[in-house]
């Protein structure tokens, strides 16, 4: 396995953040040939149909949103000079990349396998991802957050890939301590869940095992500021 030499998180003491505006990406331009085609096939993925406005007989634009994401996606006519099927390497981030992948083989979506990279390997045949260049079936061998991957690409050939995390590296969540979605915060204290349950058998404790349920209620309405339970 090649050596990672990489700086993970800036020192904010010695590098602050040029400016304390926020600069949400919100949208992202794909090109696309067969507007129709596209539109059909994003709502087939299920995600959130947003707009279509046909401005006029040259130019319409036609917005959706991946469920959980900040950030939306736009396409139409006369949207971007791109060549049609150009973008590649669109990362959706999960959870769950099975779960992920089965509700996509659900909806008619035609997926690859589970893959994970041959480690430290950048060059090869296989279309680039993040992390490698040479696919290797199956889940990543310990399950490392970051590290599975399944891709598809919509029918003008616009690539995204499915990406896998578990665990986040350091400031990468504001905070540290939220998350982008209700679905997000739940899937993470299911997993505490689990480990805190390995963790009592090996030690005797005993483990309520329905506690993610009301701790995520409890969460969530800490963050929306609902009243919370006495």
């Amino acid at each position: 396995m090649a050596t990672l030499n990489a700086e993970i998180r800036n020192d904010k003491a010695t590098n602050p953040p040029a400016t304390k505006l926020d600069m949400k990406l919100e949208v992202i331009v794909i090109p696309v040939g067969d507007v129709d085609g596209a539109k059909a096939f994003y709502t087939k993925l299920g995600w959130r149909f947003d707009a279509d406005f046909e401005l006029s007989k040259d130019h319409r634009v036609i917005q959706f949103t991946p469920p959980g994401s900040s950030c939306s996606v736009i396409f139409g006519k006369n949207v971007s000079a791109a060549t049609p099927g150009s973008v590649k390497g669109l990362y959706l981030v999960v959870s769950n990349i099975e779960a992920a992948r089965q509700e996509l083989l659900g909806r008619g979506v035609n997926i690859s396998e589970v893959f994970h990279a041959e480690g430290g390997v950048f060059t090869g045949t296989d279309e680039p991802y993040l992390l490698g260049r040479r696919r290797v079936s199956g889940l990543d061998g310990d399950r490392g957050s970051y590290r599975s991957f399944a891709s598809f690409s919509d029918p003008d050939g616009n690539g995204w890939v499915l990406q896998e995390v578990t665990t986040r590296l350091p400031g990468r969540v504001q905070g540290d301590t939220t998350y982008a979605s209700v679905s997000d915060l739940v899937q993470a204290l299911r997993r505490a869940s689990v480990a805190h349950g390995e963790h009592e058998a090996r030690t005797g404790g005993v483990h309520d095992v329905n506690w993610p349920d009301w701790y995520a209620e409890y969460m969530v309405k800490e963050q929306t500021g609902e009243a919370l339970p006495e």
